[in-house]
């Protein structure tokens, strides 16, 4: 079974190859050909029209659009990621700072919203064929209605403004030394034994990431709902019910067991919107993760950012997606057997 999962693996891997290779095309070419001059906005303003050009040759901007992109590609497989023009620095070690943010805030808004999704999608399937469904089921498209920046001015202003009882800036209170370990907060702080950091950490990236969690979760409980009630039609429900077993009983080791599966599959694909969300939520919340960092970029026509940010967005997206298509295979003995 390890050797077939791990041959399905390496398929989804080969797969997402040349999907990586035409969106870095697709983000290089089109960076290329935007009506604006990156050479220009690296000089000072007072620069003169030879030195724009100078500064043209030294960025390859004066080159064939497709031999800069087999450059860009040849510096990427060699780990040089480029140099910031306007941070005058690595662009490689900015995204190391910054996605380690990201994706623990990313991570837990997905914790909370499958969470959520979950225990809503069994609690509207539990009252099915009642006037508490239908409540519940209006809920759910008003929240699904709207999306996860409303819904972090909304958290903001009620749990940060009126109420002050959580933080709603940055990611760490400043009186606070923050440990380095590997990049990850919350693990730092457990790592360099750090409770009042961790707690305060924690607190911060509580309204950013139920922002995004509660965003997430009504598609999660309307898969998982729809999934209960064609699970609900199988023989093995009946059996179940003549053999005695409570409803609840039913519900939590029958049919969850065997419904969850469309629900995680569509999870993964929750967390890599999810995972492209973060950006608006990280402006709002002055949240200092990859989202802050490509807006400074696009201000600033900083190419070398955009192209690694952009290509690291899809870099996770596919890590997730190959995870979860993983963890489907593990589950569902049937796929293994193609």
């Amino acid at each position: 079974m390890t050797a077939t999962i791990a041959k399905l693996v390496m398929r989804r891997f080969l797969v997402a190859i040349p999907t990586l290779l035409f969106v870095s095309i697709l983000l290089f070419v089109v960076l290329r050909i935007l009506p604006v001059d990156p050479a220009a906005m690296s000089v000072p303003p007072n620069a003169t029209l030879a030195e724009i050009e100078r500064m043209r040759e030294q960025m390859g901007l004066h080159l064939p659009i497709p031999q800069q992109y087999l450059i860009w590609l040849g510096d990427l497989l060699r780990g040089d990621f480029g140099t910031s023009t306007h941070f005058r620095t690595g662009v490689a070690g900015l995204v190391a700072t910054t996605l380690p943010a990201t994706i623990e805030l990313a991570v837990m808004g997905m914790i909370l919203g499958g969470g959520l999704g979950l225990c809503g999608g069994l609690l509207i399937f539990y009252f099915r064929d009642t006037r508490t469904e239908a409540a519940l089921d209006v809920g759910t498209i008003a929240v699904l209605s709207l999306p996860d920046f409303l819904w972090a001015l909304f958290l903001m202003l009620v749990f940060g403004v009126v109420w002050q009882i959580l933080p709603f800036t940055g990611r760490l209170s400043p009186d606070l030394d923050r440990p380095v370990v590997t990049g990850f907060l919350l693990l730092d702080t457990l790592i360099t034994g750090q409770p009042k950091t961790f707690v305060n950490a924690l607190y911060h990236m509580i309204l950013p990431a139920m922002a995004l969690g509660i965003s997430a979760a009504p598609p999660i409980i309307r898969v998982l709902r729809s999934s209960l009630l064609d699970t609900y039609q199988e023989d093995f429900i009946h059996q179940a019910r003549l053999r005695g077993l409570s409803e609840r009983r039913i519900l939590l080791r029958h049919g969850l067991k065997n419904a969850i599966l469309p629900t995680l599959s569509l999870m993964g694909v929750q967390f890599g919107f999810l995972f492209g969300g973060t950006l608006l939520v990280e402006i709002i919340f002055s949240y200092p993760g990859m989202g802050n960092l490509m807006v400074d970029a696009i201000r600033n026509t900083d190419l070398p950012i955009i192209q690694t940010v952009g290509l690291t967005y899809c870099v996770m997206v596919l890590l997730v997606s190959i995870t979860v298509d993983s963890l489907y295979l593990i589950l569902n003995p049937k796929l293994r057997a193609r």
